[in-house]
């Protein structure tokens, strides 16, 4: 919740229990009569007083609406998680590198022009070399820049001409040095070997645009708002993790689907 709406709300509370309470003694036969001019004034001159001498309430009181937003958007996605569970590591129309019937699948909502999914690329590589056991699936999610909208759809439009290109095209956008621009993303897709007359085609088919959606809605519906985000197991972890907490979590989630 943005800071300015949760002071807004916490003053709004206050405002509304001291009115009560002023009013509340007063003798009128309605309780939603409208308070004085003067009894607002009183209301507003305790309420400036009393934060003014502690105004540790206010940072106690935002701490616990974050804490509760927190609380309620994590529980909500663990909701989700289980509802889509399907959608998201059981979709054809996502790509995925390793065995279908893996003890352990690792989700991963990505975009190409992100340095931090960059960061990453070493430690998914050494994770698909090391582990034989582990399906990871490439959740194509473009929310930086009109590049990387591009990058995703030639991606995804690789992975419909020709699936075993896939891993290897998106390594080399993923780990390109520099601007990734779109004659950059182009010259990457050339030189994997595909037919680009193909592929022009493919990257604006109605599965390339749908799979784009699809992974938008999830990200939402997972509580996702940037990239990396990994779902491993029952765990949504967002933001870049180094590779020994990556296998810890691999390890926890094959520890309990055995």
């Amino acid at each position: 919740m943005p800071m300015k709406n949760t002071i807004t709300l916490i003053i709004a509370a206050v405002l509304f229990t001291a009115a009560v309470w002023f009013a509340a003694p007063s003798g009128s036969s309605s309780p939603d009569a409208p308070l004085s001019a003067s009894q607002t004034r009183e209301i507003e001159g305790v309420i400036g007083r009393y934060l003014r001498e502690n105004p540790a309430v206010i940072v106690e009181a935002i701490q616990n609406l974050q804490k509760r937003d927190r609380e309620n958007r994590n529980q909500q996605a663990a909701q989700n998680l289980v509802r889509y569970r399907q959608q998201l590591i059981n979709n054809p129309a996502t790509p995925f590198v390793g065995k279908k019937d893996a003890s352990v699948t690792v989700v991963e909502f990505f975009d190409y022009r992100c340095p931090y999914c960059k960061r990453m690329l070493p430690a998914i590589e050494k994770l698909l070399r090391d582990d034989g056991d582990v399906r990871y699936v490439f959740k194509e999610y473009p929310i930086l820049t009109t590049e990387s909208r591009i990058a995703a759809q030639v991606a995804l439009a690789a992975w419909n001409i020709d699936r075993r290109r896939y891993f290897a095209l998106h390594a080399s956008l993923m780990g390109a040095r520099g601007t990734l621009s779109k004659d950059r993303i182009m010259q990457i897709a050339e030189k994997s070997g595909l037919d680009m007359v193909r592929l022009l085609g493919a990257m604006k088919s109605p599965e390339v645009t749908a799979e784009i959606q699809a992974n938008a809605r999830l990200a939402g519906q997972m509580g996702i708002t940037g990239t990396p985000a990994f779902i491993i197991g029952e765990r949504i972890a967002p933001g870049a993790i180094d590779y020994s907490t990556l296998k810890k979590m691999i390890a926890e989630a094959r520890a309990k689907s055995g």
